[in-house]
């Protein structure tokens, strides 16, 4: 078993970054190289500034390239409790630019003829309980009569014609959602960004960021400086580094995936026959979808810890000992690949995107990032322009969490809480 992302070890690196000194000025410096970075700066580059992007390890090395697999429309938050949060004309916004990341990825992917196995297939969300379905069909008829006409309740009697597995009542249906190989896509979207002129450095981790006037600021790395007229902060969950505000404001929390062997057709049309996405209702579930070498990528928060090697391994047993119980039917499958990865959550589960001391920054994605990452990186290019309405999150508030001033120390009891509410719910 190969302890590193299946999406990075099946993709070919990204071999364009920069290998002498910063230059001394840019129009636009993006920090970081992940879905967000890359996306603003093909977007920036494409309108003819110059841009420099700072990448503290390798291209897409974060959760960019460690995630699950999924472009999933829907929020993270059920809407109609969004809807009576904000009113239903701005959550109804919200949700809508969730939307449209999904159409923002495959756009690019065929403006730039990314080979990344993009496909439409639809995500099901499954009901962990019975007590599950029925508050998904309480929130349907709002969700689908305000938001989003393209879902469906998918009744408990139906639940093996979506998912072969005994464990799940029934489920919600989001048509638009879609699925691509991660590893591919970023190669492919950092080549684009280069190939448009944008300057991409790997190695090279902010230590200071100094502001001169306005928005101009001196971004200070290893590699030495460089003279930015705006700097987009892009992240992410940045543990290292001058982002104290930001630091206050996002939990890390990892989150954890294993791979099968490639199995069969026969094997995948008995688990999953429709070739969906999949996400679970509880607060620590699980989520997985098939690759494109047809092997079942399955994760989930299977620990309350950071991803390191052994917290990887441990979080891949029980992830494993999931998957069987899921999936009685695979037998005791092989598992190729176990890997780890760090979200940006923040305290409601919504991104944040805006501007803060002249510094523009897009994060927080809170599991939903492979869409709107990409999403929010040409929404911010755009507010770069000059364009403040493009950012469909500027509206929302976002105060410093209490006590969280660097390592989530208060994660084991968060764990805690949510592992006794799954058990209640």
């Amino acid at each position: 078993m190969k302890q590193v992302s299946y999406w990075h070890d099946t993709a070919p690196a990204f071999t364009g970054a920069e290998q002498g000194s910063l230059p001394a000025q840019a129009d636009a410096v993006v920090i970081g190289g992940g879905f967000t970075g890359l996306s603003a700066a093909l977007a920036l580059a494409r309108r003819g500034a110059s841009v420099v992007v700072l990448e503290a390890d390798r291209v897409i090395s974060g959760a960019s390239g460690r995630n699950g697999g999924h472009v999933n429309n829907g929020t993270s938050v059920d809407f109609g409790s969004l809807a009576e949060r904000l009113g239903l004309d701005h959550a109804r916004a919200i949700y809508r630019a969730y939307d449209a990341a999904v159409d923002t990825v495959e756009r690019i992917v065929r403006e730039e003829q990314i080979t990344c196995a993009f496909r439409r297939g639809g995500k099901i969300k499954l009901a962990a309980k019975p007590q599950h379905y029925e508050k998904i069909a309480r929130g349907f008829e709002i969700l689908h009569r305000e938001a989003d006409p393209d879902t469906d309740l998918v009744p408990p009697k139906n639940t093996r014609q979506e998912v072969g597995s005994d464990r799940f009542h029934g489920g919600l249906l989001y048509k638009k959602s879609a699925q691509m190989h991660m590893g591919q896509f970023g190669a492919g979207l950092a080549t684009a960004a280069k190939r448009n002129g944008a300057r991409i450095y790997e190695n090279a981790a902010v230590t200071g960021l100094k502001r001169l006037s306005g928005a101009r600021h001196l971004v200070t790395t290893g590699r030495g400086g460089v003279t930015a007229n705006q700097v987009l902060i892009a992240t992410g969950p940045s543990m290292r580094g001058p982002f104290f505000y930001f630091r206050r404001r996002v939990i890390p929390i990892g989150s954890f995936i294993i791979a099968t062997e490639p199995l069969s057709a026969a094997q995948l049309d008995s688990i999953m026959p429709t070739r969906r996405t999949a996400t679970t209702t509880l607060n620590i579930g699980n989520y997985f979808r098939v690759a494109p070498d047809d092997r079942l990528i399955f994760g989930g928060r299977a620990r309350f810890a950071l991803s390191s090697p052994t917290s990887d391994l441990k979080s891949g047993q029980i992830l494993e000992a999931t998957l069987h119980e899921t999936f009685p039917q695979l037998g005791k499958v092989r598992i190729d690949y176990c890997w780890g990865g760090i979200i940006d959550l923040t305290a409601d589960r919504l991104p944040r995107a805006g501007e803060h001391n002249g510094l523009f920054y897009a994060m927080g994605f809170s599991g939903h990032g492979a869409q709107m990452s990409v999403h929010m990186g040409q929404q911010m290019a755009a507010v770069m322009g000059g364009n403040a309405s493009a950012n469909p999150l500027r509206n929302l508030p976002w105060p410093a969490i209490f006590g969280h001033f660097g390592p989530p120390w208060f994660m084991p009891f968060v764990g805690a809480w949510f592992r006794y509410k799954d058990k209640i719910s």
